[in-house]
């Protein structure tokens, strides 16, 4: 089954993962991260589907997908 990972500090709160995700399982929070943005959260994991859209539409790169423990990173920074 994937997992997002979601890094709360990295995230800018652009919304785009949110519209890029065909499952709609991903949310803007209600929480401020240290920068004082809204950040992305999981809505509901369990219909994660793998495709990863939200990893590759993220601009600041602050989401990744773990699968079976395998970490899997687009861009390497």
């Amino acid at each position: 089954m994937p997992q997002i990972v979601i890094d709360a500090e990295g995230c800018k709160g652009c919304e785009l993962c949110v519209h890029a995700c065909p499952q709609n399982i991903l949310a803007m929070g209600t929480n401020l991260n240290s920068k004082g943005y809204f950040y992305a959260r999981m809505v509901e994991p369990m219909r994660c589907i793998g495709c990863r859209l939200c990893c590759i539409t993220c601009p600041d790169v602050a989401i990744t997908m773990r699968v079976s423990g395998t970490m899997y990173h687009y861009f390497a920074y």
